[in-house]
């Protein structure tokens, strides 16, 4: 007698963190940009007279539809490489933490009467997150790692050709998220000892 067995038979990862950041970011921007809620403006990062908290809300705000399009794009495809990795907290905390220090960046790079929003701060971060924690002996993993480093280091380079010109996007918020992502990643490493180098 055939029965039928299923092609696979890991659990179903539902990336609850990926998906909870996602729709965060889309409530902001259906209550800011199709509603017009006055309050959402209050989140932005105000680079003249900042709150504390505009360092952590401004990256779920969004200028438009492509602004955001994009971000949340980027956001699902390495978030989820992420948190397939490292859990709900740590796609999260890693989102969160890259994104204030994008924030800090661009604050201490932009004066002026300057507003800064957008996830990208936050998504560039876990561009560095996803190559970094792929880092084992295993072929496979070597393999991503060839794929998606390839992807980062290019848009870092771009991210670092366009600094210093005025096209309304802050490259300096991409840089800085990148180099927190990275600085993270390492500091874990050194918590933890030899953790990389097994399976």
């Amino acid at each position: 007698m055939l029965k039928n067995q299923p092609l696979i038979t890991n659990p179903k990862q539902n990336y609850n963190g990926v998906f909870t950041l996602i729709i965060i970011n889309l409530v902001v921007f259906i209550a800011d940009r199709v509603l017009g809620i006055p309050f959402i403006q209050n989140l932005y990062l105000n680079h003249a007279s900042p709150a504390w908290y505009q360092f952590f809300t401004s990256m779920f705000c969004h200028a438009n539809w492509a602004h955001i399009s994009g971000n949340l794009f980027f956001l699902y495809i390495f978030g989820r490489i992420v948190e397939e990795e490292e859990g709900i907290l740590g796609i999260v905390s890693s989102y969160i933490i890259c994104g204030l220090g994008g924030s800090l960046m661009s604050f201490f790079f932009h004066g002026g009467a300057v507003y800064s929003l957008g996830a990208s701060g936050a998504v560039f971060g876990l561009f560095a997150v996803s190559v970094l924690i792929k880092l084992r002996w295993h072929w496979r993993k070597i393999l991503e790692v060839l794929i998606l480093g390839q992807f980062v280091i290019e848009r870092v380079i771009f991210e670092l050709r366009q600094t210093g010109i005025q096209d309304g996007v802050d490259h300096i918020a991409h840089l800085g998220g990148a180099l927190v992502g990275v600085a993270l990643i390492l500091f874990l490493m050194r918590l933890q000892p030899g953790e990389g180098a097994s399976n």
